[in-house]
């Protein structure tokens, strides 16, 4: 009885402990509804060994041919083959180690030297015949990628460590070994499982074993774990006689779910090798803002960013939406079909209604999600839906050269068309919750005019926050003594992204102002923030500074320095490392980053720039010339 007491208690203690991680078969005996959820989603096939269960594809010596290359997929014995161009661009045959994905292309994972694994860019399209699928396809079919350019299979731009494996595996360490250039990446589980979302579970096993013969009391709350998905937990959205759209019965207080989910299904780099879920997302990762290039400047999807950013303008995240409103998240499944999912909060006689959408009963036109969530086709087969779930304005289509729901379909119309449309149906000019397309437009532009606009976002707090640091981006040549105070009340700012961005703003400014207004930010509570102020702060001459602010800066220095060699494996890091060591006067340890970034991308010029830069500083004219003119030979 004794030993049995001794255990309890000893158990009982499990919080003094660090939690492990412990597998997805220990949440099976308690959960086997949620688990039974989560088999052969696209989670629980994330990844997987190659084998007869898992492969897709066709290896019965198949052939692919591409610039000039044909491709072999065959089988020897049990192993899945493909003889195709190396590195060297020579023919080589290669294992097929893992799967990737499953729907609605596969591609293959193969190993390479020094602990890489490389994704296969031609890949498996899993879709059946009669939708186009069921044959192998080239990620880039429009252009002649060979083992010379970036976009090669054999390049860090499709290396798995690096680009994917923290998002298709559980507890990943990628391990990489800055001086050897080396791999010796591990995960706790291959796929996405349990553990990638609630984090690691060990202190939740043994809590489970305390409750035999006890009951639950207030220290039982967290149930072992270090934080709870529990924002939805009591929650429903209520109609009401006055509106059409549902409320939530409660405010949502924290953003744990939806960052939860944003460190996979953002655009995002990250700034530490340490993520565990529940821990705060700027910590950690440093997101995209509505860059040109990345999203159209009215803030719509174009390269792929995937779901987070656009969802943050969206006028649902902003009354309390998460993601587990609309889908099933152990499945991944919507909640429910068609626009059922919308009518969840939307009421249907007022939206799912001829009299709101004018298209025909179970037409395209007729499905919420095609006219509020177009869908974008990236990697060739893979239509995704953006998430900023917003109003079609074909009225500004013309004017800012963007994509339109209504011409996503009407092919053989313009925009101009599909505007007079709008207003014969509604009676006016639409209006719409992401109001910030012109003022981003004209900056991009670089406008004259552009200065109020983006000003108006920028103090306008209603407006979504990564539109609000887009604007902030740009403001800072448009800016007089009237309007300056934005700086300031972007550096209070209570979004950590918008303060983030505004110090990247004050970067052109001069070094006694700079310094003024960034210095504070070095103690902020978010790792995006201090790094960023560190990073403008890096040309304060040396010892101009009392010992305990020189201190201060030394730590955000090095803070930055760490954020740089958690993506060590690439170019632009170990070129972000060349500008930091030569602003700070070590030209030695710029040299080095330099030579590493050429040595993972030869071609990468961003660090040509940067290391003739730092020989500059140094009036090293006749290395600058000679690093500039090699820099063109490159690009050449």
């Amino acid at each position: 009885m004794k030993t049995f007491l001794l255990y309890l208690i000893l158990i009982s203690s499990f919080n003094l402990y660090a939690n492990e991680y412990v597998g997805n078969d220990a949440c099976t005996e308690c959960h086997t509804k949620q688990v039974k959820q989560w088999k052969r989603s696209h989670h629980d096939l994330a990844m997987q060994h190659a084998n007869n269960n898992s492969v897709l594809g066709d290896f019965s010596n198949a052939t692919f041919n591409y610039a000039g290359i044909t491709s072999k997929f065959y089988k020897n014995n049990k192993k899945f083959m493909v003889r195709t161009d190396g590195p060297d661009g020579k023919l080589h045959d290669y294992e097929i180690k893992y799967t990737f994905g499953v729907e609605p292309l596969q591609q293959y994972l193969i190993e390479l030297e020094q602990g890489r694994l490389q994704a296969l860019t031609i890949a498996w399209d899993s879709r059946k015949k009669s939708a186009g699928g069921q044959r192998w396809f080239h990620l880039y079919p429009d252009e002649k990628i060979t083992h010379t350019d970036e976009l090669h299979w054999t390049r860090p731009n499709f290396n798995w460590n690096g680009m994917c494996a923290e998002c298709h595996s559980t507890n990943l360490k990628k391990n990489y070994n800055n001086k050897t250039n080396t791999f010796n990446t591990s995960w706790s589980e291959i796929n996405v499982s349990c553990e990638a979302c609630h984090g690691p579970t060990s202190n939740h096993v043994d809590w489970a074993k305390t409750l035999i013969g006890r009951k639950l009391n207030k220290s039982d709350e967290k149930k072992g774990f270090g934080f709870l998905l529990d924002e939805r937990e009591n929650i429903s959205w209520l109609l009401n006689n006055k509106s059409s759209t549902a409320q939530r019965s409660r405010k949502r207080k924290t953003n744990k779910e939806i960052e939860i989910c944003a460190q996979c299904h953002s655009r995002r780099s990250p700034i530490t090798n340490n993520y565990q879920p529940g821990k705060p997302f700027a910590d950690h990762y440093m997101p995209r803002l509505l860059d040109e290039g990345m999203y159209y400047s009215d803030g719509q999807i174009q390269d792929e960013v995937y779901v987070y950013g656009s969802f943050l303008q969206s006028k649902m995240y902003h009354k309390g939406v998460t993601c587990s409103d609309c889908h099933e998240p152990h499945s991944l499944q919507l909640r429910a079909e068609g626009n059922s999912v919308c009518l969840q909060c939307h009421s249907a006689e007022k939206f799912d209604s001829k009299k709101h959408h004018f298209h025909k009963e179970d037409s395209e036109g007729a499905l919420c999600a095609e006219c509020h969530m177009p869908p974008r086709n990236y990697m060739q087969v893979d239509p995704r839906h953006d998430h900023s779930i917003r109003i079609p304005r074909p009225d500004l289509s013309e004017e800012l050269n963007t994509p339109n729901a209504c011409n996503n379909c009407h092919k053989n119309k313009n925009s101009e068309w599909a505007a007079k449309k709008a207003k014969l149906w509604h009676g006016h000019k639409t209006k719409d919750f992401q109001s910030y397309a012109v003022p981003l437009h004209k900056a991009r532009q670089r406008k004259s005019d552009a200065g109020p606009g983006l000003i108006n976002l920028i103090r306008n707090t209603q407006t979504p926050n990564i539109a609000r640091a887009t604007a902030l981006t740009h403001v800072v040549p448009y800016l007089d003594q009237k309007t300056v105070d934005v700086l300031a009340l972007g550096l209070a700012d209570f979004n950590p992204v918008v303060r983030s961005a505004t110090l990247g703003a004050l970067e052109s400014l001069p070094i006694e102002f700079r310094a003024r207004l960034a210095f504070p930010m070095l103690n902020d509570p978010v790792r995006l923030v201090r790094i960023e102020a560190a990073r403008i702060l890096a040309d304060i001459p040396s010892g101009e500074l009392p010992k305990e602010k020189q201190v201060i800066l030394d730590k955000g220095f090095q803070e930055y320095i760490n954020a740089q060699l958690s993506n060590a494996e690439r170019p632009e890091a170990q070129t972000n490392l060349v500008g930091m060591y030569a602003s700070l006067g070590q030209f030695d340890k710029a040299l080095l980053a330099f030579n590493k970034a050429i040595e993972i991308s030869p071609a990468f010029i961003p660090a040509y720039i940067n290391m003739a830069n730092a020989y500059r500083v140094q009036n090293k004219e006749v290395k600058v010339e000679k690093t500039l003119r090699y820099a063109l030979k490159c690009r050449a």
